[in-house]
């Protein structure tokens, strides 16, 4: 008769070897059993328990807005205590700054033109690759709640998932821990937890903090008046109330005894939801907090390593002891999890499409570097946000009395420049463009190239019928009856190529 532990490590193997094509259901781990081993027997004799996974995804929140990234008055004691307990990445990237195709972005761990829905409210297609779905089918318990956002409870992203919930209270996160209280006791489990914080509009209740105006920081993009500071303080607390739920989160996997072999990631799916930031490839918009706390292999720490969010369903799949498939564009993280000064990849790259305005914008971020394209420069680079809440309207009623500084004028500027290419280092505004400048030539020569590749292997284009306005731009009629055009890649088959461009500056 073979042992407990080594009829343990005999299912490991057959994990390891049958991958996403062990049935779903399976049950590959039991917190007793695991408990009982890690009392009994030295670390080096332990089965491979393979661990939980949590995905934490914030709505709108900018990159600097955490306590652990420097701001210095947004609460966020539980972010900055799971920064401390596992890795902060300094240089993570989104593929998109818009809500519904980042999420499809992420869950496909493709690139938004290639995953068939790159515009904003834009459904997930049958057939494309979901890492949850791999999950479910090698044995992992399955659950979603909160923002969906990629296609509806009937769509192709709801069948990665056991359970989906819509979620409770104002940012959906308050049925979180009992989602994890009745999960089942028999399996491993991956939960995708999608707030609503910090999505406007502003829902207060007593779960956060509230701040006094003058505790914000306003960027200098913005106007810094008494409508702009009480516009951010409502999105300061839903950031904290966010932050409140994630630490719920974690009480709750140390309650029950899991903590040490639960992944927990946190990003955001964009920047947060104001001028120049939501929907923009400025690091405003497009850079995003992550943070990976894995006590059973994470040491912690600080990375500068370049990561894209499209690397997170390599991560978790890899993690789990699966291979990843070859529609997976980005690669797995834990080289960085493993070792904090491991580089995966020196290029990222990202796009802006239609969100409610027609944009055709593309990013590559290399080195010290962060170059935009915009296709269509003949018109103003919009975001509806330029015109929501206290922040837009003040913005917007400058731009019309003709008193806004530079760099507040960028968000209505037209035409916008057809390249940007900025040092990232020095300029973390984006402020500065270095077209033309001969000390940057050879810079702006490489991300041409890179984009040109990226490109052409992603099969990315611009349509001549690309979606049109929704909504008026100020001063202009409304566009009308609205139509969706094409969407970039599409008459291309974008959704039916895997490659990813370019990962490194030079061929490894």
């Amino acid at each position: 008769m073979l042992s407990q532990i080594a009829r343990l490590s005999l299912l490991g193997l057959l994990v390891s070897w049958l991958g996403p094509l062990a049935p779903a259901g399976v049950a590959f781990s039991d917190e007793s059993t695991a408990e009982q081993q890690s009392q009994d027997s030295p670390s080096s004799e332990r089965p491979n328990i393979r661990p939980n996974i949590v995905l934490i995804i914030a709505d709108d929140v900018s990159w600097n807005d955490l306590g652990c990234y420097g701001h210095p008055s947004l609460k966020t004691p539980h972010l900055d205590a799971l920064a401390n307990d596992g890795l902060r990445f300094t240089q993570a990237y989104l593929t998109t700054s818009s809500c519904s195709p980042s999420r499809c972005s992420i869950i496909t761990g493709r690139y938004p033109h290639n995953t068939g829905a790159p515009e904003l409210h834009t459904n997930l297609p049958d057939g494309q690759f979901l890492f949850p779905k791999a999950l479910q089918q090698s044995g992992y318990y399955t659950v979603l709640s909160g923002k969906h956002h990629m296609g509806g409870r009937d769509g192709h992203a709801s069948t990665a998932f056991d359970k989906i919930s819509r979620g409770e209270g104002p940012g959906k996160e308050e049925d979180w821990v009992r989602i994890l209280q009745d999960r089942p006791k028999d399996q491993p489990f991956f939960a995708w937890f999608a707030a609503v914080d910090a999505h406007r509009e502003w829902q207060h209740d007593q779960h956060a903090p509230e701040y006094d105006p003058d505790q914000v920081v306003v960027p200098p993009y913005l106007i810094d008046d008494q409508a702009t500071r009480e516009d951010l303080t409502g999105y300061y607390h839903e950031v904290s109330r966010l932050d409140t739920y994630v630490g719920r989160v974690r009480e709750e996997l140390k309650r029950q005894e899991i903590a040490d072999n639960t992944l927990i990631c946190f990003i955001a799916d964009n920047g947060r939801p104001f001028p120049r930031c939501k929907t923009r490839l400025y690091d405003s918009g497009i850079k995003t907090p992550m943070l990976i706390a894995w006590p059973d292999r994470v040491s912690p720490g600080v990375t500068d390593s370049l990561v894209s969010v499209i690397d997170v369903a390599a991560t978790c799949l890899d993690a789990a002891g699966l291979s990843v498939p070859p529609p997976v564009q980005g690669v797995s993280l834990m080289p960085v999890l493993e070792d904090h000064d491991a580089v995966v990849r020196q290029v990222a790259f990202a796009e802006h499409n239609w969100h409610v305005y027609q944009n055709h914008e593309r990013m590559v971020r290399f080195g010290d570097y962060l170059y935009i394209r915009n296709n269509l420069p003949g018109q103003a680079n919009l975001c509806k946000e330029a015109y929501m809440g206290g922040a837009g309207q003040s913005l917007l009623a400058a731009h019309r009395q003709g008193t806004l500084r530079p760099e507040q004028q960028m968000v209505f500027k037209s035409p916008v420049p057809g390249e940007e290419l900025y040092r990232v280092s020095s300029d973390p505004y984006q402020f500065e463009n270095l077209v033309g400048q001969d000390d940057h030539a050879d810079q702006l020569t490489t991300a041409r190239e890179l984009l040109e590749q990226w490109t052409v292997e992603t099969a990315d284009d611009v349509p001549s019928d690309l979606t049109p306005d929704r909504d008026a731009r100020p001063g202009q009629d409304h566009p009308g009856e609205f139509r969706r055009g094409v969407f970039p890649g599409e008459k291309l088959g974008a959704t039916t190529v895997d490659q990813p461009g370019p990962v490194w500056l030079s061929r490894q």
